[in-house]
């Protein structure tokens, strides 16, 4: 498996960080991969250039770093399940803008939140019923996955705080429904266990779908949040969830998303990582 880290986690991954100096971070705490972040301000954006695509993808290789994968946020302000369509048309466009920055970087795969029944930390959000989100959450991944197939790289659909499709049975039907080698899931561990879901239960199930895996630790005893910490600080049973990981033969990035930044957090991640990565 590979070492990585998200740009949210590096110092200034609130997009005031170049992606030059996320990447030099990232080398200087001992990662092998940056997973940059897409999103409407900061180094990485729907409009950014061909050409910055380009020098972000030489500077990582001049550094020795894997650019794999892309994340994006963008969902949660422009919900591709709004219940305006005019935004769910958005949605789609934004994310079609950085799926092709995604294939000019080099990289494999572009983070997807599919949307959202509600959105835990955002009261203004209104409900959007059950069958509608599902509806238009297919409706964009397969309009976004043919983008993917087009340009030669993978949409990545991750399990998260959404209101909608927290059993793996679902996520894996959902994904299947789509039938697109060019969709697949981004595997939260972190995601589900506040959620009284087990992860290496969701790998087991999900198996050959997983096409990214994201890692961050969670305290059920806080279970909100605020219950997000340091990796081998939380309840993630992480020599079950690395066993199945092993089971399933999954051996790409696997990336550590730990917010917010501080000075000591890359540093702490990565030694946490070495030990996770040697169960």
């Amino acid at each position: 498996m590979i070492k990585a880290i998200s740009y949210w986690s590096v110092q200034g991954g609130d997009g005031s960080c170049s992606a030059q100096d996320a990447i030099q971070q990232a080398k200087n705490a001992n990662f092998q991969a940056l997973e940059l972040c897409v999103g409407t301000s900061g180094p990485l954006t729907p409009e950014t250039s061909e050409a910055d695509c380009k020098a972000y993808k030489a500077a990582a290789e001049k550094a020795g770093i894997k650019l794999e994968s892309v994340a994006s946020g963008m969902s949660w302000g422009c919900c591709p399940t709004s219940l305006d369509p005019a935004v769910r048309k958005q949605a789609i466009e934004l994310h079609k803008g950085a799926l092709q920055r995604v294939a000019w970087l080099g990289c494999k795969s572009l983070l997807f939140v599919p949307g959202a029944v509600v959105i835990p930390w955002e009261p203004s959000f209104k409900p959007v019923p059950y069958e509608k989100a599902l509806e238009w959450a297919r409706n964009a991944v397969t309009e976004l996955g043919q983008t993917a197939k087009d340009l030669g790289v993978k949409l990545a659909v991750e399990n998260v705080w959404n209101g909608f499709m927290y059993s793996p049975v679902e996520f894996a039907a959902f994904i299947d429904s789509i039938n697109n080698p060019a969709v697949g899931a981004y595997f939260d561990v972190g995601n589900v266990l506040n959620h009284q879901q087990w992860p290496p239960h969701w790998i087991e199930i999900l198996g050959k779908r997983i096409d990214r895996i994201h890692i961050k630790d969670f305290k059920l005893s806080v279970g909100t949040l605020d219950g997000f910490c340091d990796l081998l600080d939380g309840d993630i049973p992480w020599d079950d969830t690395m066993s199945a990981l092993h089971r399933i033969g999954y051996d790409k990035t696997i990336t550590a998303e730990m917010m917010p930044p501080d000075p000591t957090l890359l540093d702490r991640t990565s030694k946490a990582m070495d030990k996770i990565l040697a169960m």
